[in-house]
């Protein structure tokens, strides 16, 4: 008969492995986001966790990089179907561009890319997001509201210009972001501004100290 004391502390110890892997993968992302150079130590610091910890369950910082990137593709890839599921294709566009900038996904490529080695798994999924990038743009010209000649991969650059917009305040950022996307969305659209943006650009526009501090 299993012994309960013995059970109930495996499982204890797999919620807290469980845990410890999120605050690694949330601490990577964090660290790696604001110097791709950073040490794993300062992962590990930042997570709360020891660096045996972090080795337990990464083989190094290569590892990690590899990790943080693929849940931002598998994040993608859920806001494209989401997306698809949608009837309204050009509704569904503009708010997958949204939804994206808001989480930032692109940050991930603009800062990391190249800095690790792909698994094959994770370029299968980067082909798939590919493809479905495009049907959702292929749906939002078939409306009538997209411009004819914009491509699925302009929608990549706009969206890696958004995520080059940094500032030290996270909500901050998120507005600028989401400002300079509506803009870019105003030029995008055939009939005009897009739509749910008609009553105004998200947040202020930057200023010039806000400018100025990124220099600092």
């Amino acid at each position: 008969m299993p012994n309960p004391t013995e059970a109930a502390g495996r499982s204890g110890r797999r919620a807290q492995a469980a845990r410890n892997d999120s605050a690694i993968v949330d601490a990577a992302r964090a660290v790696f986001l604001d110097d791709p150079k950073a040490p794993v130590s300062a992962v590990a610091s930042r997570a709360g966790v020891g660096i045996s910890a972090l080795y337990r369950r990464y083989g190094g910082k290569e590892d990690l990089l590899r990790q943080i990137c693929h849940d931002g593709l598998r994040r993608y890839l859920a806001q494209a179907q989401q997306a698809l599921a949608a009837d309204d294709g050009w509704q569904a566009f503009i708010s997958f561009l949204r939804r994206l900038v808001d989480a930032d996904l692109h940050s991930l490529t603009v800062h990391l890319a190249g800095s690790f080695a792909p698994t094959p798994e994770m370029a299968a999924d980067a082909a798939r997001a590919s493809e479905l990038a495009a049907l959702v743009t292929r749906r939002a010209h078939e409306s009538g509201r997209l411009r004819a000649d914009v491509a699925a991969s302009d929608i990549v650059l706009i969206l890696e210009g958004c995520a080059a917009v940094r500032y030290p305040d996270a909500e901050r950022a998120r507005l600028l972001r989401r400002r300079y996307l509506e803009l870019q969305l105003a030029g995008l659209d055939t009939a005009g501004p897009a739509t749910g943006s008609a009553t105004g650009l998200p947040g202020p526009p930057a200023s010039e100290e806000e400018i100025g501090r990124r220099w600092r």
